[in-house]
């Protein structure tokens, strides 16, 4: 960077024909702006402009320096301002990370529409259920369920995740309907083994009346989808989050239940590398996000 301010203090020297006028213009004193060219001329090892009382004018060899130095002033404010448009502007690319689940059903609905509003923007969706480094995966976004623990990232909160007990009505005409929190115990559970605590679901009810109910299945899995077509098929009850669950909710596939008592609900946030110096394009995103996960988010969006 000093370079190029040397360039540039050069070029407005030959253009304004006076190291006092190119100083003031630069913000600089006359003896620093003399020093700088002194120490051009010695690098490059040729004079570039002749000194008179009546001011300055560039050499021979100085006046094709001074060619070559526009030429590059030029491109540098040609890379800046490409610099500046990429951070007001939504284009580019932009890398994004989710769960599985969250991304299949959820953000890949939520980003085809984001690129039709902004066609000059490429996106990368990248869906794992394992922990991403956002730094060293140069990821610019992460959508994350759950409680954030303390770091030096930035995060958005989108919303809540909520979760619901289900099962179908063919398991229910076998074994019976819980009435209580309890009764779940009774139950062939299909347990998601993503969850830490999964063998325990934990039930609040309205009243403030917290129950923990040890649950046994034959199949687990940390694969969402599965389970919902295990509790499709009679397999057992299953928790579940709503925008996985709620398409076979509205046709019956599987049904609701206790419904008085509630789930632990999770947070989502957007996470991002750092609270600073965000580009636009990813702030443009975010803001978006969080204009979708209204109170009822998992019965528009998703698939």
């Amino acid at each position: 960077m000093e370079k190029i301010h040397e360039i540039r203090l050069f070029v407005r020297v030959v253009d304004l024909g006076s190291f006092s006028k190119a100083a003031a213009d630069a913000g600089i004193g006359q003896p620093a702006a003399t020093k700088q060219i002194n120490r051009m001329e010695q690098q490059l090892g040729a004079r570039l402009l002749h000194r008179t009382t009546h001011g300055v004018s560039p050499t021979e060899i100085g006046l094709l320096y001074y060619e070559k130095c526009k030429t590059i002033c030029h491109l540098a404010d040609e890379a800046k301002s490409v610099g500046t448009l990429l951070q007001t502007q939504a284009q580019g690319a932009i890398r994004i990370s989710s769960s599985v689940a969250f991304g299949r059903r959820v953000m890949a609905p939520l980003v085809m529409e984001f690129m039709q509003m902004n066609p000059h923007l490429k996106i990368e969706l990248n869906c794992d259920d394992r922990y991403v480094d956002l730094v060293e995966q140069g990821v610019d976004v992460a959508v994350r369920l759950g409680k954030l623990a303390d770091s030096s990232l930035g995060a958005a909160y989108l919303g809540v995740n909520p979760w619901i007990l289900v099962a179908s009505p063919a398991y229910l005409k076998e074994r019976g309907r819980p009435k209580k929190p309890a009764d779940l115990g009774k139950h062939d559970a299909l347990i998601y083994s993503s969850v830490q605590g999964d063998d325990r679901w934990q039930l609040s009810g309205g009243d403030g009346e917290l129950a923990s109910i040890p649950v046994r299945g034959r199949l687990r899995s940390n694969n969402l989808s599965m389970l919902l077509t295990a509790a499709r098929q009679g397999f057992g009850i299953a928790a579940l989050p709503l925008y996985v669950a709620h398409k076979s909710l509205e046709t019956g596939a599987i049904v609701s239940l206790l419904d008085h008592w509630q789930l632990p609900r999770q947070e989502v946030h957007a996470v991002f590398p750092s609270p600073r110096l965000v580009p636009a394009k990813v702030k443009l995103f975010i803001s978006w996000l969080q204009g979708q996960f209204g109170p009822d988010w998992w019965a528009t969006i998703g698939t």
